[in-house]
């Protein structure tokens, strides 16, 4: 009997074994076009820093090849709808790019994956604890008319000067206009930064000596925290009122306050079907606002890269980005860091 059972227990274990091994392996997560995917690298430090992210993941994590094209707001966004290209857009502020978002949409070439920011962005002009604290009749956008003078640069004492929004950014129509609405132009210089960088010099050597400044800034970011910046109260959002706001061509601009943020992962429609992959990560591809803030500010004190913040995120949360991913894709991205 014993002699039968051996039989019977070698036979059914050469039969498994067999069986085994012509199953296969699990098959590793890929990216699943050899195609080359863009990534739009915005002029400001959370949105080139996730565009490092993504492409850290993408490249490391899914095999893909990847590539990191310069953008800005409106730009990109013209981009995306005229020409699908580039293909990702990491941190898309739609709220800023209304009018050609809409028309994104509409055509069906570009979906939103995800909102970026899991709070929401953060847009409007803001000035030091300092100066509202000093001046506290200074509580919204509506009070800078009459207290301009508190704001003027030396090279024109008479008027104040409101710091706008950089060039190509989708905040420079939106400010640009409710400037007009609030008719600033007799009291006020509407004082163009030059870029992203400038903006947040300014508002670095004007807090740094104490000194009085009003201007564009969104959030997350670590210069309002920084710095201390208090936003100026504004009207209530009214939708039809800010769209007109987003349009270089509104007729009739009129003041109302920016909604909470929409910052989307843009991505072109195409890539979606091309590479289901890389999809659903960009649909998990979400920060905390507070530990994205903690991460520039991060990088702002080690006047760290993009790349080198990328890196640092990457190495400090492991606990929200590896749910982004599979586990072998979170394996091979640690094994690159």
């Amino acid at each position: 009997m014993n002699k039968i059972q051996n039989i019977m227990l070698g036979a059914f274990t050469s039969t498994a074994l067999l069986t085994a091994a012509s199953m296969p392996a699990t098959a590793a997560t890929e990216c699943g076009t050899k195609d080359k995917i863009t990534i739009a690298e915005m002029t400001w430090l959370s949105a080139s820093s996730l565009a490092h992210i993504a492409k850290k993941v993408l490249a490391d994590g899914y095999g893909c090849n990847i590539e990191i094209v310069p953008g800005d707001t409106v730009p990109t966004a013209t981009s995306m709808l005229t020409k699908g290209k580039p293909h990702i857009a990491p941190e898309l502020w739609v709220s800023t790019a209304k009018t050609i978002w809409d028309k994104m949409i509409k055509k069906g070439n570009v979906y939103k994956a995800n909102d970026i920011f899991a709070g929401g962005g953060e847009e409007g002009w803001w000035i030091p604890d300092y100066v509202a604290k000093a001046h506290p009749g200074i509580k919204s956008i509506g009070d800078l008319k009459a207290n301009a003078k508190i704001f003027a640069d030396i090279s024109d004492p008479e008027k104040g000067r409101l710091y706008g929004c950089p060039p190509g950014w989708g905040c420079e129509i939106i400010t640009n206009n409710l400037f007009k609405a609030l008719g600033l132009g007799e009291s006020f210089e509407l004082f163009s930064p030059g870029s992203g960088a400038n903006l947040k010099a300014s508002f670095a050597r004007q807090v740094t000596r104490k000194k009085p400044i009003v201007g564009y800034y969104w959030g997350p970011t670590d210069v309002i925290g920084k710095y201390n910046l208090v936003r100026l109260n504004m009207p209530a959002h009214d939708a039809a009122k800010f769209k007109c706001l987003t349009d270089k061509d509104c007729v009739n601009p009129e003041v109302t306050g920016w909604a909470v943020g929409e910052v989307a992962v843009a991505v072109v429609s195409e890539l979606k079907n091309k590479a289901p992959n890389v999809a659903d990560f960009l649909s998990k591809l979400q920060v905390p606002n507070a530990e994205i803030s903690t991460v520039l500010a991060w990088g702002d004190d080690n006047k760290a890269s993009p790349e080198e913040v990328a890196s640092h995120f990457l190495k400090t949360y492991e606990s929200i980005w590896t749910k982004w991913v599979p586990e072998d894709v979170a394996a091979k991205i640690k094994a690159s860091l």
